[in-house]
């Protein structure tokens, strides 16, 4: 058996268009805008004291995250695209996908603050501002942390003891715990157990609590007399909700590939994977910006105040 500690595993980046180096221009020019997009929501919010509040406190998170997450891929995803990256060895490996789940598992969190937030906001507005105390966000921001970080590490820190026989060729430009089993010769029941036991208890749970909450949002909407109320309260979810699609959606078509999609073009994995890093922390900058007066109105502020 090789030595772990030295073990190497092939990127396989984007199936016969590695050598189409202009193919490198789109992404980084992604890349660019999720950091810009995010970077200006977090800059916006922070400069802002009127968006000094628990709504906007909840987009600050869900923007962090997923400015981390563009951080916690580029140099694999750019470094491949570009020729000069490869290989990857096995702790960078363990380390780069602790971090994409950690994030994944935390940005699904952040939305279940925000959905709870709306639920509040529109189901009992007159004690939102004494429900969500700034104390209150700082615990639940303090409670996403630890459950996005202290939850992974079982599964994360066994594969640095699994042996590798099988060929070293990642499905992706990124470490995903997945992946690195598959090519384990070891015993990986308690990979495999533990890992849909932190999914359902995350991502599935936090999606039944989502949905939970907007189906009580909807039936005191429909209680509402005026039409005009009706909607403008519906408006204040839509962002929410757009994000709430946005970073499930991927998700859902990422595992149906590689569960159901083993005869499918190595490409459409590659390709469905950097949807699943990539989509959220583009699109959600995007959505706050027009759905948002509030951020909308201080982005134009702020861009004619340089001149753009």
């Amino acid at each position: 058996m090789s030595n772990l500690s030295t073990s190497r595993f092939v990127l396989t980046g984007f199936p016969g268009l590695e050598v189409y180096y202009f193919f490198a221009i789109p992404f980084s020019t992604i890349y660019a805008m999720v950091f810009l997009g995010n970077c200006m929501i977090l800059h916006v919010i922070r400069t802002e004291s009127s968006l000094h509040q628990p709504m906007f406190y909840f987009l600050a998170m869900l923007a962090l995250t997923d400015l981390c997450m563009g951080l916690s891929t580029v140099h694999t995803v750019l470094g491949i695209l570009w020729g000069f990256l490869q290989e990857i060895s096995l702790d960078a490996c363990i380390a780069q996908s602790y971090f994409i789940h950690g994030l994944s598992f935390m940005e699904s969190s952040v939305l279940l603050a925000m959905s709870f937030d709306r639920y509040i906001a529109i189901c009992n507005p007159l004690r939102y501002s004494s429900i969500l105390t700034n104390d209150r966000i700082l615990k639940i921001g303090v409670a996403i942390l630890c459950r996005s970080s202290m939850l992974i590490p079982p599964v994360i820190i066994r594969l640095k003891f699994l042996n590798y026989c099988r060929p070293h060729f990642l499905s992706h430009s990124f470490c995903l715990h997945q992946d690195l089993i598959r090519m384990a010769c070891s015993d990986i029941r308690f990979n495999s157990f533990y890992a849909l036991s932190l999914v359902i208890c995350t991502l599935l749970l936090d999606a039944v609590l989502i949905l939970a909450s907007y189906v009580m949002i909807l039936h005191t909407v429909l209680s509402i007399a005026s039409r005009e109320e009706r909607i403008k309260s519906l408006q204040t979810c839509v962002s929410h909700i757009s994000a709430v699609l946005v970073f499930y959606i991927p998700i859902i078509g990422l595992t149906m590939v590689h569960r159901f999609g083993k005869h499918l073009s190595p490409l459409v994995q590659v390709l469905m994977g950097n949807i699943y890093i990539l989509f959220p922390p583009l699109m959600n900058p995007i959505i706050y910006s027009i759905k948002t007066q509030q951020i909308r109105v201080r982005i134009q502020r702020l861009f004619s105040l340089n001149g753009i």
